[in-house]
């Protein structure tokens, strides 16, 4: 089995993972060609892992534009909403332990959210509720159908409030304690199990996980799921040392171009938080990332360390949103990760259903999730395979390239374990 090593030395064996490797190196000229040359992007670090072998690995372009600094294989990157499926899986270790269940109202643990109502009329301090046809529950949680929104979305009075009181913006200040606290003073955007709508419901889950363990979030998630897979360079900052690894962010501008957003050397990822984002406050690397994958797709199990069983996986996997409907059908959200028909959502990630719904290369029961700098991966248990993309940009919405990057990688197949 190849193991990730110094980009200069790292042995790749696609023809042993059923690609071919002249179809893989279209994925390179694409991206240099379309993105990178053009200066759509600073540059792209892409893995694609099948049957235990790394078929493809390749950096190109830089990590930091103007000192012209090279993406490497251990180049860390600010994953953003990539940091929900860890904080779920940490979740659902509470689940199996009997600690919760994922039909317990929310309100056993976060008490003064028992009243909270459903937006009506009104603005900040003047909102108008009526009762939610029923209470939060855990699942509603975990498929982001709390009810519950983003500062960052901009369609409701409920949204203008986040941002008035900076919930939910890629904040690293205050305390996830502080954000339920706000929280319980702001009404619910929808009854909850009524619609879909991309939230602060992960950076919730992690609040949930200190109080019904008893563990400090940030600990629990270094103990019980980075160190026990041996993801070593990923945390809620980047640490002494590993500077010089750390890649700078940048945002799209509308000629189609890029300003540079968080310079590497001067970034407040330098120093820890005091805000513990489960939502999406982590930075790591390709080598952490695809330990993390490898383990879901091992169902639980890394290297003999098990971090979930496979039901749990399993249960994780499968749409789990009312009455199986998929997202365009049931979300409000202004943003989303992924927002393709045939996809649903299940307690973690976006998951497929097929491709002849979504349009997209790729297997039913594929699942999948993205950051907001354009960070991407998905894993198809059918065919063994786990992609990961790695840039900075923001926002991932800009362009199409996690659909682009399916294409290329699934037209690489020589052959297929359907």
């Amino acid at each position: 089995m190849t193991t990730m090593k110094d980009a200069s030395t790292l042995t790749t064996n696609p023809e042993a993972a059923g690609l071919s490797p002249a179809r893989l190196e279209r994925i390179d000229r694409f991206l240099q060609s379309r993105y990178i040359d053009t200066g759509k992007i600073p540059g792209a670090l892409t893995l694609i892992y099948r049957r235990g072998d790394v078929a493809h690995f390749s950096p190109l372009g830089f990590a930091d534009v103007g000192r012209e600094t090279p993406v490497r294989e251990d180049t860390i990157f600010r994953i953003y909403s990539m940091t929900k499926p860890l904080t779920s899986v940490a979740f659902m270790q509470l689940v199996e332990q009997g600690l919760v269940a994922l039909d317990d109202p929310v309100h056993r643990y976060i008490p003064e959210w028992e009243n909270l109502g459903v937006y009506v009329g009104g603005f900040m301090e003047t909102f108008k509720t009526k009762r939610p046809e029923r209470p939060m529950l855990i699942i509603d949680l975990m498929r982001h159908t709390s009810g519950l929104t983003y500062g960052i979305q901009t369609t409701t009075n409920v949204d203008a409030a986040y941002r008035k009181l900076g919930i939910g913006q890629l904040e690293r200040h205050g305390t996830l304690e502080e954000m339920v606290q706000k929280l319980a003073g702001v009404p619910l955007d929808f009854s909850p199990g009524t619609a879909w709508n991309y939230s602060v419901s992960t950076d919730v889950l992690g609040y949930l996980v200190g109080v019904i363990s008893g563990v400090p979030f940030q600990e629990y998630l270094q103990t019980r799921i980075i160190e026990p897979l041996g993801m070593a360079d990923t945390d809620f900052h980047v640490r002494e040392g590993q500077g010089a690894r750390f890649a700078s962010c940048y945002a799209a501008t509308p000629a189609g171009g890029m300003v540079l957003m968080d310079d590497a050397e001067a970034s407040p990822y330098h120093k820890p938080p005091t805000m513990f984002s489960g939502g999406g406050g982590l930075v790591s690397t390709m080598a952490d990332y695809l330990r993390f994958c490898r383990m879901l797709l091992n169902g639980g199990t890394l290297d003999g360390v098990q971090i979930l069983s496979p039901k749990t996986i399993a249960l994780m996997t499968v749409n789990h949103l009312p009455g199986g409907k998929d997202l365009p059908a049931l979300s409000r959200s202004l943003f989303s990760e992924e927002a393709y028909n045939g996809i649903g959502f299940g307690l973690g990630f976006a998951v497929t259903d097929g491709p002849e719904q979504t349009l997209l290369a790729g297997s039913g029961g594929d699942y999948t999730w993205g950051g907001a700098a354009s960070t991407y991966f998905w894993i198809d248990p059918k065919e063994e395979l786990i992609c990961i993309f790695m840039t900075q940009l923001l926002p991932s919405t800009t362009y199409p390239i996690r659909r682009e990057l399916r294409t290329l990688v699934y037209s690489a197949f020589t052959d297929t374990m359907m």
